[in-house]
């Protein structure tokens, strides 16, 4: 009985502790972030320059809410799509509320949904 005794507490103290785990990142986990998130994605893109290297923008923007690869005419594209606009408040990220970047062979040819429909397939 004494075993299940200290196997019961331990698991206690496990189960307690584990509320104790804290965040230290860069992201602030505030309501307004995304808000943030999306105007700094926004201005980002507007300075974004034609024939730039596609790492070159991840390393700028980071990690994309979607991304997307295709060939069309054995020219490989790449669509990068970084939330830009809030359709629904929902909690999630959808594709309507994000902005396409389009790459062809690894550089940017454009953005928006109308240069990503011309291309695609």
């Amino acid at each position: 009985m004494k075993k299940f005794g200290r196997i019961t507490l331990v698991a206690l103290l496990l189960a307690a502790l584990g509320g104790c785990i804290s965040i230290n990142g860069e992201h602030n986990w505030d309501n307004n972030d995304w808000k943030k998130d999306q105007e700094l994605n926004r201005k980002i893109i507007s300075e974004l320059v034609i024939g730039t290297e596609r790492a070159n923008v991840l390393n700028r923007m980071g990690t994309p809410n979607f991304s997307e690869a295709f060939l069309k005419d054995e020219q490989q594209y790449n669509v990068l799509f970084y939330r830009t606009h809030q359709t629904e408040s929902d909690g999630s990220t959808t594709k309507d509320e994000t902005t396409p970047l389009v790459f062809k062979d690894d550089k940017l040819i454009g953005w928006g949904t109308d240069v990503l429909s011309s291309i695609r397939p």
